[in-house]
């Protein structure tokens, strides 16, 4: 093989992993964004060392999968950051690229971040942008190649305490329904997830998303384990024992309350890999992924 040979096989994979990884973003509110106040002047998005913050205009960064492999499930995720922020690639961009990997539609929402500064109601925000985000893929679902009846959400930490929401409080609309298209995500995947804000809470991601003085009553309600019902969706969840940011426990009282209302549950808990691991727990030879691909195929998902 010559160097002009390399030189164009190099410029072909350039190309096609730039038009892979810069999809067009889908604003979820075209006209006006919900429950906002006009932002500050010096309320500016910004990204840095790959976190983005001070989202005002929320969108979803969309993954197509090869044709040949796309099999008409569709998955939003939820990056982390303790509501502060956003993981773009570590939790958002190498996730998406996997999905596509086993023919799965995914899309990273860049939500907005609980803001007193631009939010109305800070508590509803990032849940109203989840749930547009569900409402949207559905609307448009032929359109994208996706099944309406196979959209499932995946979350890390504070992002897992964002798609538990959407998968706890589907019942309660905070965006407006002009139509009766379901909020409720068909499948749930939670990676080392802020699930509770009592006794074992991430202490930054409660007081971002309710303030430094949340009632009695807004601690139950975001408490996602006990916000689960006989209708809360199928769930996959992965933690690590040794994670000292997010107590394993919520993962755990997740994976109880799921098992008393008999809902299917998949559950990995890892001795070690602390938090904020991505895709790879260095510590292990296991590779979460693929035992998500194994319930997902279990569950019907990955059948076209």
């Amino acid at each position: 093989m010559n160097f002009k040979q390399l030189i164009c096989i190099f410029t072909l994979a350039a190309t096609a992993q730039m038009a892979f990884a810069q999809e067009k973003p889908i604003k979820l509110y075209p006209d006006s964004v919900p429950n906002s106040k006009k932002a500050p002047a010096t309320y500016v998005e910004k990204t840095e060392n790959n976190r983005t913050s001070m989202v005002t205009d929320p969108v979803l960064i969309p993954f197509y999968p090869a044709k040949d492999k796309a099999n008409g499930t569709a998955i939003i995720i939820c990056p982390g950051g303790g509501y502060a922020r956003l993981s773009m690639d570590n939790e958002g961009v190498n996730i998406a690229k996997k999905f596509n990997e086993i023919g799965i539609t995914a899309f990273i929402l860049k939500y907005r971040l609980p803001s007193d500064e631009i939010m109305k109601d800070k508590s509803i925000g990032p849940l109203q942008d989840a749930q547009r985000s569900i409402q949207l893929i559905r609307q448009r679902a032929a359109e994208w190649g996706i099944n309406p009846t196979k959209v499932g959400i995946i979350g890390f930490s504070a992002g897992g305490h964002l798609a538990s929401t959407a998968g706890t409080h589907f019942y309660n609309a905070v965006i407006e329904q002009k139509d009766t298209i379901s909020l409720r995500p068909d499948f749930m995947m939670l990676l080392y997830p802020v699930i509770s804000f009592g006794e074992m809470a991430h202490k930054g991601s409660m007081h971002a998303l309710l303030g430094d003085n949340p009632t009695p009553e807004q601690i139950d309600l975001y408490s996602n384990e006990k916000q689960v019902k006989a209708t809360t969706p199928p769930t996959f969840i992965v933690h690590a024992e040794d994670d000292k940011t997010v107590p394993v426990q919520n993962s755990l009282m997740f994976y109880y309350a799921l098992l008393a209302n008999k809902i299917p549950a998949e559950l990995h808990i890892y001795p070690n890999g602390g938090h904020g691991f991505g895709l790879n727990n260095k510590t292990t030879k296991d590779y979460w992924f693929n035992s998500a691909t194994n319930w997902l195929d279990a569950n019907g998902l990955l059948k076209k």
